[in-house]
């Protein structure tokens, strides 16, 4: 898959073809490109819900006129029970990663829903929310099909799912294991649905949708309350930004690690490399990526808690001072800590130039395992990430936000282009962002080439244990020699794999044009008209 799709009217992009569908009927509809995001946002929890659900968290960048993008932050906090006593006086020194004790922060996208789409309406926005969640009803009521991912991942994970209340009897089909092209259906999520397109996403919090929520979260044993939930609201807050020869980039703040991503591609630019694909090129950019993860590592956590501004190492003078650190022929040892993920990022901009990234995760794939048995959502296992020791950004507390792995890209071009961009997949976020806004914007590849182009991952993510640098098989093995003689623990991996995430991109050029890429890794497409 190389070609790039291009339209003139609007372009839509998710990791499933039947989301990006929904999205791309919304903008048919004269809807606007948060509208379309929110029709795929609501349809992913459907038919890929391996990858995603609205109990999960988001953060989205949308920008209008080509200005610097608004930041709306749909993460939720932990639980008040959410102590570390709470965990200690059951016998636990850490934070299990599966089941109800995981299930110990609020799901905070629907707020971010509520935001989003409050700010369309000031936008111009008319459709109402009931039709942003038509096909997502559609789908959980009628079935759909499971994909081959679904169908490994539920296999791959199951002993340590089958245990979390409602697993067993959403995910399985007549008590087997689903298998790819069978026929689900998840009829109480279609209803939940209903009702939020019925009453709007803040009844997720605060009406009848919130009072069956939280009875279901007490029986499954999780210590999320209804009073956690009447706290969530979304948050605006200010997009990180750095400037780069010929664009500005902009990310999300903390708790995300959007610095990262940032700090990566600022780094790599400053080290010069000519040309992209050889030891030069993915050898400076995996020793940035280490340089940036040092730093994310040490200081992202609840801004509310951090004691570093993570704005101060987008500053010229530290940027420079840490890219002279990069040794431009020997690896820096690794690894350092690592944190997987499951997520979905999904893009649109319309015909008017409104553009968004947006990212919506349940941290592991089916996030805690724990299905609610009156509206069929998964809740996330994001609150699993904090540590029960110390008092650093990730220490537990009480009504805490956790770090995490989520950051929407985007980039406004000094030519006039805007672009979105995003991938899923914990610690390959940032390095992926990286390898396609890399490719693309600086040494023009197209779009789809630089989506589908080999990746790398340093470190681990979701559904794997090893902490190498792992290469998809399509590098030239020349590179590969080279960069194990420098001292890179390299892990080979198939032609394309999951592991490397699934990524997608937006373009609007200055004449109309719209580009759209997605990921030949993933079951999604680039839609425009």
């Amino acid at each position: 898959m190389l070609n790039t799709p291009r339209s003139r009217r609007g372009m839509v992009t998710s990791p499933h073809h039947l989301a990006s569908e929904a999205g791309l009927r919304v903008l048919r509809e004269g809807g606007n490109a948060i509208e379309a995001t929110l029709a795929m946002a609501a349809s992913l929890p459907v038919v890929y819900p391996h990858m995603n659900s609205i109990g999960g968290d988001g953060f989205w960048l949308i920008s209008a006129n080509g200005k610097a993008p608004v930041a709306v932050d749909g993460c939720g906090a932990s639980a008040q029970a959410a102590t570390t006593d709470f965990y200690r006086t059951k016998g636990l020194s850490a934070i299990p990663s599966r089941g109800p004790l995981a299930a110990n922060t609020v799901a905070g996208t629907l707020s971010g829903w509520a935001e989003v789409f409050a700010i369309s309406q000031e936008m111009g926005g008319r459709l109402p929310f009931s039709r942003l969640v038509e096909e997502a009803i559609w789908s959980a009521e009628n079935g759909f099909a499971v994909t081959a991912g679904q169908q490994e991942l539920t296999e791959t994970k199951f002993a340590e799912l089958k245990d979390s209340p409602g697993f067993i009897e959403t995910f399985l089909l007549d008590g087997k294991l689903p298998k790819e092209g069978e026929l689900m259906k998840i009829p109480a999520l279609g209803a939940a649905l209903r009702h939020i397109g019925q009453h709007g996403p803040m009844d997720f919090y605060t009406g009848v949708l919130a009072k069956e929520i939280a009875a279901d979260l007490a029986r499954c044993g999780s210590p999320v309350t209804l009073d956690d939930l009447k706290a969530q609201k979304a948050q605006h807050r200010e997009a990180l930004h750095v400037a780069i020869k010929g664009a500005t980039l902009y990310n999300f703040p903390a708790p995300t690690q959007g610095l990262a991503s940032l700090m990566i591609l600022a780094l790599f630019e400053r080290l010069g490399v000519k040309d992209a694909e050889g030891f030069d090129y993915l050898h400076s950019i995996v020793e940035a990526t280490k340089q940036a993860f040092l730093v994310r590592d040490r200081i992202i956590g609840d801004p509310a808690h951090m004691i570093e501004k993570a704005e101060d190492y987008l500053q010229a003078d530290k940027l420079d001072e840490l890219a002279a650190k990069i040794d431009r022929k020997r690896a820096l040892p690794w690894p350092v800590p690592v944190n997987p993920g499951d997520t979905v990022w999904l893009g649109a901009i319309d015909k008017d130039g409104i553009a968004v990234s947006f990212i919506q995760s349940i941290y592991f794939e089916f996030g805690s395992g724990c299905v609610l048995e009156n509206s069929g959502i998964v809740w996330q296992n994001r609150g699993s990430s904090f540590v029960l020791d110390g008092n650093g950004p990730r220490a537990l507390l009480p009504g805490k936000k956790p770090f995490h792995t989520l950051n929407p890209a985007m980039a406004l071009f000094d030519d006039g282009r805007r672009m979105v961009y995003g991938n899923m997949g914990g610690e390959g976020q940032p390095q992926s962002q990286s390898a396609v806004f890399s490719r693309y914007a600086m040494y023009g590849q197209g779009l789809q080439a630089a989506v589908t182009a080999p990746r790398w991952l340093l470190g681990k993510t979701w559904g794997d244990a090893t902490v190498t640098l792992k290469l998809e098989s399509r590098f030239d093995p020349k590179v590969v020699q080279a960069m194990r003689d420098a001292g890179h623990d390299i892990e080979i991996l198939p032609d394309f794999t999951s592991t490397m995430g699934h990524a997608g991109a937006v373009v609007m050029h200055p004449n109309g044009v719209f580009e759209g890429a997605t990921d030949p890794r993933s079951d999604g497409a680039a839609m425009g008209f």
